[in-house]
């Protein structure tokens, strides 16, 4: 058999906290007991919010933690080209429109249709939303306005049924010992989906399928605040060609209210924690792994 790819792939827009040190543990330890191999990845297309100090620091803390990891490390804005090609790949059959949409007119969209929402509680837009000839995008787009490329959904899913000759999506998830069950994917509920932003050419999306396949990447290792980005995901490897991975989508570290840990809300960082004298095994016990 194929030996077992892991990977831990944050951003480094802020510091991990436990939440991260639960998924990198989780990652690592898997590949450790299936005798795999376990690879870094740094998420950051976002070049606005990506810093060097951010990086070092998620080197640190997961050596600090005794995680090891296979080098190279991976920068996804040293593989922007390979976005861009993969991104005209689903242009030339079709599948994409640009969207002009700003920020204020998608906040005004979405305070019109607040049951239109996608699974993360954005608002769900499709082409029909948008109310704009083709020929409208274009002159648009030969002036020069900034614009987003957003999947068309209805073709997309088109395109999978005539290429597959059935209409569902399936994905597999593995509940990390011995048991796998095949999950039907709704990417529909997602809408037209970003997949090339305004100001980076990519989109989460798009980068991580690419770089799943681009890595060998066989066992996909995340929190469940991803499990339905999956839908997005399945169907994008679909239409590119790319390999299905094994998915695992383990549970969240949340707070006393029940929200997720995040960087946003400056939860406490394992640099903190280290910093006030705990130890790894602290760290360990605390997400109860």
């Amino acid at each position: 058999m194929k030996r077992p790819v892991f990977r831990f792939a944050p951003s480094p827009n802020g510091e991990l906290h436990l939440g991260h040190a639960l998924s990198a543990l989780t990652g690592f330890e898997l590949a450790r007991r299936l005798g795999g191999r376990f690879l870094l990845r740094i998420e950051d297309i976002d070049t606005t919010r990506a810093r060097p100090e951010f990086i070092q620091s998620i080197f640190e803390d997961l050596a600090w933690l005794g995680i090891e990891w296979e080098e190279p490390v991976l920068r996804q804005s040293e593989h922007f080209a390979d976005y861009q090609a993969a991104a005209k790949k689903l242009e030339d059959l079709g599948l994409l429109y640009p969207c002009f949409l700003t920020r204020n007119e998608l906040a005004a969209f979405a305070a019109a249709n607040s049951d239109a929402r996608d699974p993360d509680g954005a608002p769900r837009v499709t082409r029909a939303d948008l109310d704009i000839s083709d020929a409208e995008r274009a002159r648009r787009r030969e002036n020069g306005e900034r614009f987003a490329l957003r999947l068309d959904m209805q073709r997309a899913l088109s395109f999978v049924r005539e290429k597959t000759g059935r209409g569902e999506l399936f994905f597999s998830e593995w509940d990390g010992n011995s048991q796998c069950r095949r999950v039907q994917a709704s990417p529909e509920r997602w809408g037209d989906v970003v997949i090339v932003r305004k100001e980076i050419p990519a989109s989460y999306h798009l980068a991580v399928v690419v770089d799943d396949a681009r890595q060998g990447i066989t066992h996909v290792t995340r929190g469940l605040d991803l499990f339905a980005a999956t839908d997005v995901h399945r169907l994008l490897q679909v239409l590119l060609d790319l390999p299905e991975p094994v998915y695992h989508h383990h549970r969240l570290i949340t707070d006393a209210t029940g929200r997720k840990l995040s960087k946003s809300a400056r939860d406490t960082s394992l640099r903190a924690f280290r910093e006030a004298g705990m130890t790894p095994q602290d760290i360990r016990r605390l997400i109860g792994f």
